[in-house]
């Protein structure tokens, strides 16, 4: 089982509209009390909570890693053809610099003023140009890697890694795993870990954090069916898994225990990430 630091480098805020229902000072405080050293915001699309965030960790003594988790167009940021639930897919996004966050602060306009569908896209060819500076990761299955591995097409799940290498080079590139007590992670890290041999990159373990405590998976249930306009005595609606919160680093090596090198590469991250903002 994997030891040594951890950092959280996939994390939720209140700011992820209805769907993340931790409080910036919270997340902080509560990495502070497990004793790591760096935590990530990447909230949906956007980085309404990224100043705040970034004031909360210099004042606590943590690490602030600013991203954002993107939604990206399958196609062009502007085509609006696609159906509803799959005109976009996640990619994790952070910023290792000032360039960095400047470049994220561009995608996260262009993807509201041009890209908006449903969601606030950017697509790969704005993603190219505005690269500098950043650390991408695959996301969760929700990511256009892991969709294709779980539709069993490894080829396409190899092109679009290829590109995103293409990119960001082997450094900036890490395909991201999971486990969250998922079937379909499951089925797919193992692929996900063997793409990344074979390309070449690394693997990121992340928990996609989306409420602070494990008992708080009801409030963020109740946020959850606001969003979707359901009763939670609906039992056919989405339902996150209870497993989403901030879990400590003994917590994270338990789950991420047959991806030893996932789970280091968190804090090798968190070192290449230097954000300083005035």
């Amino acid at each position: 089982m994997p030891t040594g630091p951890f950092a959280h480098l996939h994390v939720h805020t209140h700011y992820s509209m209805l769907d993340g229902a931790c409080r910036v000072r919270d997340i902080v405080q509560r990495t502070k009390e497990l004793g790591m050293e760096a935590v990530a915001i990447t909230d949906h699309g956007a980085m309404f909570g990224a100043v705040e965030f970034y004031n909360e960790c210099r004042e606590a003594g943590i690490k602030p890693l600013v991203g954002i988790e993107a939604y990206m167009s399958p196609t062009d940021r502007r085509d609006r053809s696609a159906k509803m639930g799959e005109g976009a897919y996640h990619l994790l996004l952070l910023a290792q610099n000032l360039a960095g966050y400047r470049n994220l602060l561009k995608l996260t306009s262009l993807s509201y003023r041009e890209g908006f569908y449903y969601k606030p896209r950017i697509d790969k060819e704005i993603l190219r140009e505005f690269s500098a500076g950043l650390i991408c990761t695959s996301a969760c299955l929700g990511g256009e890697v892991a969709d294709a591995l779980m539709k069993r097409n490894t080829k396409v799940a190899g092109d679009v890694a290829e590109l995103y290498l293409g990119i960001f080079g082997p450094e900036r590139f890490f395909i991201e795993v999971q486990n969250n007590g998922l079937k379909e992670q499951d089925q797919v890290n193992p692929e996900l870990a063997e793409l990344a041999r074979k390309l070449g990159v690394g693997i990121a373990g992340t928990n996609d954090v989306h409420f602070l405590h494990r008992d708080d998976h009801f409030a963020h249930d109740c946020l959850c069916c606001i969003s979707m306009g359901k009763l939670q005595t609906d039992e056919s609606r989405l339902i996150y898994p209870r497993a989403l919160y901030l879990k400590s680093p003994q917590e994270m090596a338990e789950a991420l225990a047959d991806f030893p090198e996932a789970y280091d590469n968190t804090s090798r991250i968190a070192a290449m990430c230097d954000l300083e903002l005035d």
